[in-house]
């Protein structure tokens, strides 16, 4: 708007701020008091919240992906009042911070089906900006719904110490007991888990186990060794995948390659033994 204003004045319109108009539009958080510039020939027209809109919606991602980079409540405040002509409450945007905060610490069902652990590397600016692991755990129930329980940074070599405090967490917020953990293996995990939900079966993940079983061949048989390895994964019975992997260790990928069998009949924890 004030760009529009020195237009205008230079000019010779004549033209100028003349105040605030007050209004209350509806948004995904609730009824919302807001200001909007005028003008004195009542020309400006404001490009995020319009004349007689009366409803806003995308406030709350706006809010939360500001929090989410690291700005503080007043910051937020004067970004909204810059951007959007939109003069929100403190108290209104912790409330809309708040609401993450809750759900980080939501409470979750007693019993769930499978637990998936997993890593997304992203950056993340921390006094400069790297790579860092977050680690996501997705819960499901015995209807087959997913559920993100929760999300992690951690440094890339977490150890049992990290594992446990994560699980620990889980367990406390209402997770006591979990049928089967798929995952991929990673330092002290397995450990963790068996610590935490003793019944648990530690699953490792088939992409991450086919993975490593690949590292032991050479580029070329990539395509024959993930043929063999196919009939073991997609086994429907536990003597249908010992058949499978007899039979993958005394054909030419064994010969050639005796650790890729290996590694798939390998698990890398007690727990994950049927």
């Amino acid at each position: 708007m004030q760009e529009q204003r020195r237009q205008g004045t230079r000019y010779g319109s004549g033209n100028s701020r003349d105040g605030r108009t007050s209004k209350t539009v509806l948004t995904d958080i609730g009824p919302v008091d807001i200001t909007v510039p005028r003008d004195r020939n009542g020309t400006f027209e404001p490009a995020i919240v319009r004349k007689r809109q009366r409803r806003l919606d995308g406030l709350n991602d706006a809010i939360i992906s500001l929090y989410a980079r690291g700005m503080t409540v007043r910051d937020i405040q004067a970004h909204l009042t810059d951007i959007y002509g939109v003069e929100v409450s403190p108290d209104l945007i912790s409330k809309v911070t708040g609401a993450v905060t809750d759900w980080a610490n939501r409470p979750f069902g007693s019993s769930w089906a499978v637990l998936f652990v997993d890593a997304l590397w992203v950056k993340i600016r921390d006094g400069q900006v790297s790579n860092r692991p977050v680690y996501v755990v997705v819960g499901v129930d015995f209807d087959g719904a997913k559920h993100v329980l929760g999300m992690w940074i951690g440094k890339d070599g977490e150890g049992p110490k990290y594992w446990m405090n994560v699980l620990a967490e889980l367990k406390t917020r209402g997770v006591t007991e979990v049928c089967f953990v798929c995952c991929d293996g990673l330092s002290g995990l397995p450990e963790a888990i068996t610590t935490v939900w003793p019944a648990a079966i530690v699953q490792t993940c088939i992409v991450h186990l086919i993975r490593a079983s690949m590292c032991y061949s050479s580029k070329k048989q990539i395509a024959q060794v993930t043929a063999g390895l196919r009939p073991i994964y997609q086994a429907l019975t536990l003597d249908a995948a010992a058949e499978a992997l007899d039979e993958l260790e005394s054909g030419e990928i064994g010969r050639r390659y005796p650790a890729t069998p290996r590694a798939t009949a390998a698990p890398s924890h007690p727990s994950e033994q049927p």
